[in-house]
């Protein structure tokens, strides 16, 4: 039973993992320039719409879809690779901290969202690998 529990929670952490990412992906494809709102940056050139789409728009499609596909490969491998994502993120944000100074509301917002993503991906990870030994 907890090995189901487990499975479910791992499958749903990596759904929602892959669909928010794959959400601002749509999002940078369609309009960068909302990408760039968020944090109230203006694009001012093409190439600079280029750069989003490719980073935001390919990069992050790369990797929903790459999730999604982990699900039925190699699930423990898309919750390290997760953790690694997450944990990446909440560490860019932690050293612009201690480069930039203090982030603004929407910077401190995602450093606990991602840490907290990190922290049930390294758990569900472990949780994983510990299961499949047995």
């Amino acid at each position: 039973m907890k090995t189901k529990a487990i499975l479910f929670t791992s499958r749903g952490f990596i759904i929602f993992s892959a669909l928010s990412v794959l959400s601002v992906s749509l999002m940078a494809f369609h309009d960068p320039q909302a990408v760039m709102n968020l944090v109230q940056v203006q694009l001012t050139n093409t190439d600079a719409y280029s750069s989003i789409r490719g980073i935001y728009g390919g990069a992050g499609l790369t990797i929903g879809i790459s999730m999604l596909y982990l699900i039925k490969k190699n699930m423990s491998l898309a919750l390290l690779f997760l953790s690694m994502l997450w944990g990446f993120y909440a560490l860019s944000r932690i050293i612009t901290i201690f480069t930039e100074g203090r982030l603004g509301t929407f910077g401190t917002q995602w450093l606990l969202i991602e840490s907290i993503l990190f922290i049930i991906g390294c758990v569900l990870y472990q949780l994983n690998k510990s299961f499949n030994r047995k």
